[in-house]
């Protein structure tokens, strides 16, 4: 016993003489909400009827533009993600019409993930260390049966101011390159070159051009992507925007600004501040044509307790 006590005496002289490091003790300041602690919907609040009326009175010309993407089996997708339809001929398309008036028909069967091709992000779907919007901990709402608060059924019809910040103009580039960072002063600066304004209640779109290459390199278009840093992603906040989307499947700039972080923009918007993510939006055409501001409309699938959706919202001159 006298030996084994002098030998682990002569371990401890071994051992390095660093101080320990205190483990920082979790942040809890980003919650409760300002909207208040029982609040699931946050940015979604600061729409209103007048504000509808606002972004209504934008439409002059009344054309439409269709902003998702198509989503289907060869769309670039954040693996596992994958999109499976099949097409069902009940009568087995050879068979005898039905009834007397020669019914025929065909179903869909579709497997696919919620989160593929043009899609918002729900507030349950990014947390920090198992906490997300207003603090709420995954124990007590995820359920593999769906989410039994945020679920984007929850969410009413998002009609609303829109504006295009055009970052690949203001930067003098057709597409930016993947790792191409824009915050508060990039924002800032593009839409005072705009001459437009980011107010209370706005859906905030950006055009990176990065989805130009979805098609033709679809694996470098997944390998990384232009986009928003944290800084950046908490200005929008402090505007009280209500989504913000972007021509790339992340919104977030890949490779960010710090190496060992991931999507720190989607943790600033979602479980700090409840802002919604918007992914894979079309903006060429808005782009090409020059569009600043547009009502912005969003009747999102109302599926029980699903933390992401595929849509295709529309903006309106």
């Amino acid at each position: 016993m006298t030996s084994l006590r002098a030998i682990c005496c002569c371990l401890l002289l071994l051992l390095p003489t660093t101080p320990l490091v205190a483990i920082a003790a979790e942040d809890n300041s980003w919650f409760p909400s300002p909207h208040g602690p029982e609040d699931t919907l946050g940015a979604i609040n600061y729409l209103s009827p007048e504000k509808v009326l606002q972004a209504a009175r934008l439409v002059k010309t009344g054309k439409t533009y269709a902003l998702g993407v198509k989503t289907g089996p060869h769309s670039p997708a954040y693996g596992p993600r994958s999109y499976a339809l099949t097409v069902l001929q009940l009568d087995d398309g050879v068979g005898a019409p039905l009834a007397a008036n020669q019914l025929t028909s065909n179903d869909d069967l579709l497997q696919t993930w919620m989160g593929i091709g043009r899609q918002i992000d729900g507030l349950g779907h990014l947390g920090i260390n198992h906490r997300y919007y207003n603090g709420k901990h995954a124990s007590e709402f995820v359920t593999v049966t769906g989410l039994t608060s945020f679920g984007i059924d929850t969410l009413p019809p998002i009609v609303t101011r829109g504006v295009l910040i055009n970052m690949a103009r203001h930067m003098g580039q057709e597409v930016l390159a993947a790792g191409t960072v824009f915050g508060r002063a990039e924002i800032k600066a593009a839409a005072a070159a705009q001459k437009v304004s980011i107010e209370r209640g706005d859906v905030v779109l950006f055009h990176t051009g990065w989805l130009a290459i979805a098609d033709t390199d679809p694996a470098r278009f997944m390998a990384g992507e232009p986009g928003l840093s944290q800084g950046g992603a908490r200005y929008l906040a402090e505007l009280g925007v209500v989504a913000v989307g972007a021509d790339t499947w992340g919104v977030d700039a890949m490779p960010g600004e710090h190496a060992d972080e991931m999507f720190p923009a989607h943790q600033e918007l979602l479980a700090r501040n409840g802002v919604y993510i918007l992914e894979n939006m079309d903006t060429r055409a808005l782009a090409a044509d020059g569009a600043t501001e547009f009502l912005f409309v969003l009747g999102q699938p109302r599926f029980v307790g699903a933390v992401q959706a595929i849509i295709n919202p529309v903006a309106i001159r």
